[in-house]
C-alpha cells in the first residue's frame, strides 16, 4: 500500500527545465511566442532609441541652421541625418517652405503619419504574442485535464487524488507560462508605445520652432 501511494506522488520537478518540459507538447509553441516576443523586443530597443529617432538637439539644430545660413543649409543638415526619422520629417517642411502654411503643415502631418506608422509596424508581433500565448497555455491546460482524467478512468483511480493533482499540477504549467510570456510582451509594447508617442510630440515641437524659423526667413526674403 506504501508503495502504490508512493508511485503516484505528484511530480517533482526538480529544475526549470523539467518543469517546462512537463507542460507537454503545447510548450513548444509556446517557446516559439517567446523567442518571437524577445527578438522584437530588442529590435525595438535598439531601433527606438532617442538618438536614432532624432531629439531636441537635431530640431533644433536644423531651425538654428535655416535661420542663420538659410534653406539650403537646413535641407543639408536634413539629408545628411536622413537615417532618423525626425530629419525625414523637417525636410518635408523644407521641401514646402515656399507653398502656403496650411499645405505645408498638411505634408508635415502626413509625412509623421507615415514615420509613426513605419515605427510602429514591428510593435504588431508583442501584442500577436500576448494574444495568442495565453491562448495556447489553457489550450495547453484543458488538454491536460483531459488526458489526467482519461488516465483516472482507465487505471481506476476513483478515490485517489494524488493522481488527479499530479496530472494537474503539470496541465498547469502550460497556464503559467503563456501568462509569463504574455505579461512581459505587453507591458513592452506600451513601453515602446509610450517611445513613439513622445517621438511624435518631439516631431511636433521640432516643426513648430523650424516654423518660426522659416517665418524669419520668408520675412528677410520679403524686405
Amino acid at each position: 500500500m506504501t508503495t502504490n501511494a508512493s508511485s503516484a506522488a505528484p511530480a517533482d520537478f526538480g529544475s526549470l527545465f523539467e518543469m517546462v518540459t512537463g507542460g507537454g507538447p503545447l510548450m513548444i509553441p509556446l517557446a516559439l511566442c517567446s523567442v518571437v516576443a524577445m527578438a522584437y523586443a530588442v529590435e525595438r530597443w535598439v531601433r527606438l532609441r532617442s538618438n536614432l529617432l532624432g531629439g531636441k538637439r537635431l530640431a533644433h539644430e536644423v531651425a538654428r541652421t535655416v535661420r542663420d545660413e538659410g534653406l539650403a543649409s537646413g535641407a543639408e543638415l536634413c539629408e545628411r541625418n536622413n537615417s532618423r526619422p525626425l530629419a525625414r520629417i523637417l525636410a518635408v517642411a523644407l521641401e514646402r517652405s515656399d507653398r502656403p502654411v496650411l499645405e505645408r503643415e498638411r505634408a508635415v502631418e502626413d509625412a509623421g503619419e507615415r514615420e509613426v506608422k513605419r515605427l510602429s509596424a514591428n510593435l504588431q508581433p508583442l501584442v500577436l504574442v500576448a494574444v495568442v500565448a495565453p491562448l495556447l497555455g489553457l489550450l495547453g491546460t484543458v488538454w491536460g485535464m483531459i488526458e489526467a482524467f482519461s488516465s483516472i478512468a482507465l487505471r481506476d483511480g476513483l478515490g485517489r487524488p494524488e493522481e488527479l493533482a499530479s496530472g494537474i499540477s503539470q496541465a498547469l504549467i502550460t497556464t503559467a507560462t503563456g501568462l509569463a510570456i504574455a505579461i512581459p510582451a505587453q507591458v513592452l509594447y506600451y513601453h515602446f508605445r509610450a517611445r513613439i508617442d513622445r517621438f511624435a510630440q518631439r516631431a511636433e515641437d521640432g516643426y513648430e520652432e523650424l516654423a518660426r524659423s522659416l517665418a524669419v526667413e520668408s520675412s528677410e526674403v520679403a524686405a
